[in-house]
């Protein structure tokens, strides 16, 4: 992997972990474009481990409160923490099993797809006007299934995680505030265990440069695929990155048989 490739795959991971359409499964399609072969799982880890950045930017008055234990955000905090619980268990416990769907990119194809066929239906589905602090624990639970279940590459965290919150009747608003607050501790958890693997294995070898210059286009893409998704939420619709799924997804299929 050069200098080049890493910056395209981390401006790749910055905007598609954020936009509803999939930042694993766009790594392993532009792996594929640039024959990278080795590492791919961990460099991937790097680059989401760099997104942290902008969503502790973004909603630092959330995290801020949350580190204070202010009162008022003891509810919200209780619902992040039930929320990881699924996604830290599916992850642990499937890992091994989803790494090796990442080698596979028709499957990649197949799970855009499903992406965008439920962020169509969330589109259609009516959103509602609760506040995260009005979920029920098991609601909450739910929602970090969801986490959990878009370890699949092609299925987007973010899209799921929202969708997930909206059938929940959460505002569009506080649907994508959940969606990246429960992010957080995931993300910054899977870096930090990648990191001791990667320390602790001598035969691993990571150009730190291109980590470095990978995981800086991965802040700066994210920041802003962070603000348009929540403009979109706010005024606009979801259905665009239902058809770029379904597009790229058909795309990818056709590829990969052909």
């Amino acid at each position: 992997m050069n200098s080049f490739t890493a910056i395209i795959l981390g401006i790749v991971q910055g905007l598609t972990e954020f936009l509803p359409i999939s930042s694993s499964g766009h790594l392993v399609i532009f792996q594929s474009l640039f024959n990278v072969k080795e590492n791919q799982l961990t460099f991937s880890i790097f680059l989401h481990f760099g997104t942290l950045l902008p969503i502790i930017i973004i909603f630092w008055q959330d995290i801020k409160d949350i580190i204070l234990f202010k009162k008022e955000k003891r509810r919200l905090t209780y619902l992040i923490l039930i929320a990881i619980i699924p996604t830290a268990f599916i992850g642990i416990f499937f890992e091994d099993f989803f790494a090796g769907l990442f080698s596979s990119v028709i499957n990649v194809g197949f799970m855009l797809i499903i992406t965008g066929l439920l962020l169509f239906l969330a589109e259609k589905w009516t959103a509602g006007s609760k506040h995260v602090e009005d979920l029920k624990s098991w609601q909450a639970i739910l929602v970090g299934v969801a986490q959990g279940i878009a370890i699949l590459p092609g299925i987007s965290r973010s899209g799921l995680t929202i969708v997930a919150s909206l059938f929940q009747k959460l505002s569009r608003e506080d649907a994508a505030r959940f969606s990246f607050l429960i992010s957080i501790p995931v993300i910054g958890g899977a870096g930090l265990l990648e990191l001791k693997d990667l320390f602790g294995n001598a035969t691993v070898n990571i150009d730190i440069t291109n980590v470095i210059l990978g995981v800086t286009a991965a802040m700066i893409s994210g920041y802003f695929a962070i603000k348009y998704l929540l403009h979109i939420l706010h005024e606009g619709s979801l259905i665009i990155f239902s058809y770029y799924c379904w597009f790229v997804g058909i795309i990818i299929i056709l590829a990969g048989i052909i």
